[in-house]
């Protein structure tokens, strides 16, 4: 019950593409970073080119940044790759008949839509560009 680490996956994928610009990017060489099997980095990346973040080829020549690193916010990675965008969702079946099954669907859901704004008002101002620039500031 939690998003799915598709998420970190897109954007270890799209900073990997950022900072190794201009060279091989295979699927298996990214999986080596990120730590999965190949499949997954290739069902993301699937992902990432049907939203227009990145251009893929099979072989060698592998992804590319479709677009400036600057063009491309958290946001725009989350919406790529999440299937479901909304960060909560109420538990299906809540007693009717009870004072606070019947009512704790009303209250919750003002919550949960200022929560699911306020996540994404703060990826729509992070940059692909920020990340790799703090990943470039971290390194040893």
């Amino acid at each position: 019950m939690r998003i799915a680490n598709r998420f970190s996956i897109a954007v270890h994928i799209l900073s990997l593409l950022g900072t190794f610009e201009g060279e091989a990017q295979t699927s298996e060489w990214m999986a080596g970073s990120i730590g999965v099997n190949p499949v997954i980095v290739r069902n993301v990346t699937g992902m990432l080119r049907r939203a227009g973040l990145i251009n893929t080829q099979q072989g060698a020549a592998g992804a590319q940044i479709a677009r400036p690193l600057k063009k491309i916010t958290l946001l725009d990675v989350f919406k790529a790759v999440e299937t479901e965008e909304k960060l909560f969702s109420m538990h299906e079946n809540p007693n009717p008949a009870c004072r606070v099954g019947s009512r704790i669907q009303s209250v919750l859901e003002a919550e949960f839509i200022a929560s699911q704004e306020a996540m994404e008002t703060r990826l729509s101002k992070t940059t692909m560009e920020t990340v790799v620039r703090n990943l470039e500031k971290k390194a040893v």
